[in-house]
């Protein structure tokens, strides 16, 4: 009869430690300090274990994976979130799950209820829910950490650019270059970021004194197609805006559209979100530019901290974005 093989367990009780953390060893996990770290390979070698590469890959377990969930994975935005969140994984020597969560509530819900089956370590949330007090059932064994927008009813880590300051950015930006008639085009009003850009679009305009036309605002278009057909009405209105500011990628898509289709170019345009083609375009698309492999870097890095034995307070990033001049912005009021 054949010895029985060693196994992961083994090596916890001899080098004194959890099974999860002889499985960080294993992922070369920086976060296990040094001594540990070589306690645990001096147990490997004393018993010759040697981990099961079949079993591992079977085995979806808290100590092989993360969970992402976006509300899109299709947007350019969140696809390179997904893209930095991967490589920080990769780098730890895990996985990462991603599910799409699109605009309903019950949806996140659900992925977190399927990601927790998974027995995933922790997850990263770009939240579409009113209400997160529903992950305290999966407290304390679900560290959380949102990205792109903040959770409501429940504390924990959250990596956010600076949606208010850009959006004044970019109003300001076309004010300077005397647009006083700005079509705002975004996603509806009750997502955080669009929320905090319409304020920050308003408090430019009330700071220069220039009344808002209710009319030039149009806050309901959830995809590129929906904002191609509400600019396209915006320039059949009388008189027309001179100016017009998209509040994400997948608006601006639309509204650099509708302006090419409608041969319009002479309107001045600022995105906020850059996007492909963004400066292939003529003219060229002036953006307010997020780093979204920053936000995807940092949000995966306060997880691992988490993971890593992390205990205090909840932590609020706010990273800066930056204003890209290229042309579309900086054309005067035509007519």
């Amino acid at each position: 009869m054949s010895p029985r093989r060693p196994t992961l367990r083994d090596v916890s009780a001899l080098a004194g430690v959890s099974p999860k953390t002889v499985s960080r060893v294993i992922n070369a996990d920086p976060a296990v300090a040094p001594a540990t770290a070589e306690r645990v390979r001096e147990a490997i070698r004393q018993l010759g274990f040697r981990p099961n590469p079949v079993a591992r890959s079977l085995r979806v377990g808290r100590d092989d994976a993360i969970g992402l969930v976006v509300e899109n994975i299709a947007d350019p935005f969140f696809a390179e979130v997904t893209g930095a969140i991967e490589e920080v994984a990769r780098e730890r020597g895990m996985f990462v799950i991603v599910t799409s969560s699109g605009y309903a509530p019950e949806n996140e819900r659900t992925a977190i209820a399927g990601l927790t089956n998974r027995r995933v370590a922790g997850v990263i949330i770009t939240p579409t829910s009113a209400d997160h007090s529903y992950l305290g059932q999966y407290l304390p064994r679900l560290p959380a950490v949102f990205v792109d927008r903040p959770p409501i009813q429940y504390d924990a880590d959250v990596v956010l650019s600076d949606n208010e300051g850009g959006a004044r950015t970019a109003t300001e930006h076309l004010i300077r270059h005397g647009h006083r008639r700005i079509a705002f085009v975004s996603d509806r009003l009750h997502v955080y970021t669009t929320r905090l850009r319409y304020q920050g679009f308003r408090m430019a305009m009330r700071d220069a004194g220039i009344p808002v036309d209710e009319r030039l605002v149009r806050v309901d278009s959830t995809d590129a197609q929906n904002a191609t057909a509400e600019t396209l009405d915006l320039l059949r209105s009388a008189p027309p805006p001179t100016a017009v500011i998209s509040a994400n990628a997948r608006c601006s898509l639309g509204v650099a559209r509708a302006l090419h289709l409608s041969g319009h170019t002479e309107i001045a345009h600022v995105s906020f979100d850059d996007f492909p083609a963004a400066d292939s375009l003529t003219p060229p698309v002036t953006a307010i530019s997020q780093d979204p492999d920053h936000l995807g870097r940092t949000a995966a890095r306060l997880l691992f901290d988490r993971l890593g034995g992390e205990t205090g307070p909840p932590r609020r990033v706010v990273l800066p974005v930056r204003l890209i001049v290229r042309g579309s912005g900086e054309l005067p009021p035509s007519g």
